[in-house]
């Protein structure tokens, strides 16, 4: 099992490499988390600590998660080699925990280039070791949570347009599921309370953005490791992994 993911991963960051999608995604990655955190270190009297950067990696990966995995999937689909690797002697998650996993190395990479904000931190500033090790913990944990969301939305459909779109939209409904309740009543508002996901996926902090603070990010963000978001982000993971198997599954059986 262990050599089928390795064989499956190793084929897709090849792929990663060879094509021009994983660098324009870093690249993009690293403008847009550089513009917060000058942002949010530019100030005569600002803190020196990441959370302009995290609060702008959170808000990308809505978007590029699902552009870094709408391929992984659909691709198979419309080329028609999920079929081929149907007959063969591999299970449906071990394609599915390969192409993860390979999906992950990539963002593991943008955020080991991204510690070159860190760096900065260290020349010129006293920042707090602490928020900034919980930081990239929950930065590592969120990130899994959105793969795993946009491996499933590109498991829905042959084609990729269609898995970032559907992949963007989970995500944005999960950021914003949190707001919506604070503004209906009824039962709407229990159903929604009831998720509590949209708290979950709120990131970013009322003193640097002017919005809402909360939900498990937050705490990563203030230098605070609790189990119970671990297990939250870890949780979202795996439910969404083995929801792209249950697809997978029923796709062999048709």
């Amino acid at each position: 099992m262990l050599t089928n993911i390795g064989v499956i991963a190793g084929k897709e960051i090849r792929t990663y490499f060879a094509s021009p999608m994983a660098y324009v995604v870093a690249a993009a990655f690293l403008a847009i988390t550089g513009f917060f955190f000058v942002a949010s270190v530019s100030d005569a009297f600002s803190e020196a600590s990441i959370r302009g950067f995290l609060a702008g990696a959170v808000f990308f990966m809505i978007f590029m998660s699902p552009a870094l995995t709408m391929r992984l999937i659909a691709e198979e689909q419309k080329l028609g080699t999920l079929e081929l690797l149907f007959t063969s002697p591999i299970r449906e998650a071990e394609v599915v925990i390969g192409k993860f996993l390979s999906a992950f190395v990539i963002l593991i990479t943008m955020f080991a280039l991204s510690l070159f904000f860190v760096l900065l931190l260290y020349i010129y500033g006293v920042p707090d070791s602490g928020p900034i090790a919980s930081g990239y913990l929950g930065l590592i944990l969120y990130g899994a949570a959105t793969l795993a969301v946009g491996i499933f939305a590109s498991a829905l459909s042959s084609n990729q347009i269609v898995g970032l779109v559907v992949g963007a939209g989970i995500l944005t409904a999960l950021t914003l599921i949190d707001l919506i309740s604070e503004r209906v009543t009824g039962t709407a508002q229990e159903v929604l309370n009831g998720f509590q996901l949209g708290a979950s996926f709120s990131v970013f902090d009322l003193d640097s953005f002017g919005v809402a603070q909360g939900g498990h990010f937050a705490d990563f963000a203030r230098g605070i490791i609790s189990l119970g978001d671990i297990a939250y982000y870890l949780s979202l993971t795996g439910v969404f992994l083995i929801l792209t198997v249950v697809v997978l599954e029923a796709r062999r059986l048709r």
